[in-house]
């Protein structure tokens, strides 16, 4: 079973980054995505139980991906929760992770997201093979 990925990221060549950034680490799937705060949240109430991993960018074109990770944390069930962002500090990650994120890179750690998404993938496939 692939994992669905929703997105909240303004940059349209990130969604494409991102995108082939999934499909190569395999049982990832970009299921969504908006550009704003307020897209971002609409999805996510749209869309109950329809995602397994929600990615925000902290800084979008209004609002910021705090409020995504607040909003997604309150409405989650199992899903997992990443904060990513071009302006990570120990501050600002320890913030993610109180909203409700599991984890929170900067995009310039792309081994450390990339390994991120590969253990999250990983475990959801042996839970696959052990049911």
């Amino acid at each position: 079973m692939e994992l669905r990925v929703f997105l909240a990221e303004d940059l349209a060549s990130m969604h494409a980054l991102i995108g082939e950034l999934l499909s190569s680490i395999g049982g990832l799937r970009l299921v969504g995505r908006a550009a704003t705060e307020a897209e971002a949240k609409l999805w996510l109430t749209e869309h109950p139980g329809e995602w397994d991993v929600c990615i925000a960018d902290l800084m979008l074109d209004q609002g910021s991906g705090f409020g995504v990770i607040a909003h997604a944390a309150a409405n989650r069930g199992q899903a997992r929760i990443v904060g990513f962002s071009g302006y990570m500090s120990e501050g600002i990650r320890a913030h993610c992770l109180r909203l409700g994120a599991e984890a929170a890179f900067d995009k310039a750690d792309t081994a450390g997201f990339i390994s991120w998404l590969a253990q999250v993938a990983a475990s959801a496939a042996d839970k696959d093979a052990a049911d």
